[in-house]
């Protein structure tokens, strides 16, 4: 089922690549699909993430900074899972837990750096909470496929 489904993804990028007039190297391609299926996972976990902090914040009005931590918890779960078994290649060197850990140690540095700018978008520049939210989640995205990309594969 898996191999189906990542021919039916790769057949889907060759023909936008190939109406675009984009042509690649096959290792081009293969970033391409996996690029892909990291904007999948991510919007899935970021639509989790952004729906429950939108529910803490806004009707239950905890604090921003603990309605993301909250929040972030919740998503990197469903991210950790779709990660390791549809996006990336996982290094099969590395044991389970290793690679939950690598997994979760670059989580938490993501999570770090959007709780600093929701902090000081929110609290010191006081730009709404929703806006700064986003703005965060577009820069640790960049983040998360790079450390990634480098440390589970």
């Amino acid at each position: 089922m898996r191999k189906r489904n990542e021919d039916k993804i790769e057949i889907f990028i060759n023909k936008i690549l190939k109406l675009l007039h984009i042509k690649m190297s096959k290792s081009g391609e293969q970033l391409f699909v996996q690029i892909f299926k990291f904007i999948i996972v991510g919007g899935i976990a970021t639509i989790i993430d952004w729906c429950i902090y939108f529910v803490l914040y806004n009707y239950f009005k905890i604090n921003p900074l603990l309605s993301n931590i909250c929040s972030f918890s919740i998503s990197v779960i469903y991210n950790y899972y779709a990660s390791v078994k549809w996006v990336f290649n996982v290094d099969g060197q590395k044991s389970k837990k290793r690679i939950f850990l690598e997994f979760i140690i670059f989580s938490l540095i993501g999570l770090a750096l959007t709780e600093i700018i929701i902090y000081l978008g929110v609290d010191k520049l006081k730009i709404d909470a929703m806006f700064v939210k986003i703005f965060a989640t577009v820069l640790v995205m960049i983040f998360n496929f790079v450390t990634r990309k480098m440390f589970l594969e």
